[in-house]
């Protein structure tokens, strides 16, 4: 199991629109993760910064990842939710969030 920490800015404008969204993630959605074995998913947000973390207990990232972003629900999803979002700084190429380096744990 490796554990995913992700950082992202929210539009203020957009802050509701997205808390709305996330008050009713569509079923399909969530079963795309599980699919790909992404389990204990959390967004918390604190002014205009959401903070995700999920852990990933499958053996291939890169090919469950892929199989997440051509999911057409996902996509549809992200139509919804992306224009809610604002890259923290520099995100990579094609994406808005930034996957952060684990610091500590304590289990």
């Amino acid at each position: 199991m490796t554990r995913h920490g992700f950082v992202v800015g929210v539009r203020p404008e957009k802050r509701e629109e997205y808390l709305e969204l996330h008050r009713a993630v569509w079923p399909r959605v969530e079963q795309a993760m599980r699919e790909n074995h992404i389990r204990d998913y959390s967004i918390f947000i604190i002014d205009d910064v959401l903070f995700g973390t999920y852990e990933y207990v499958g053996e291939d990232y890169a090919a469950d990842m892929a199989r997440i972003q051509a999911d057409p629900t996902s996509r549809e999803w992200w139509t919804r939710t992306n224009p809610c979002q604002v890259a923290f700084g520099p995100a990579p190429a094609g994406t808005l969030w930034r996957e952060m380096d684990l610091a500590w744990h304590m289990d």
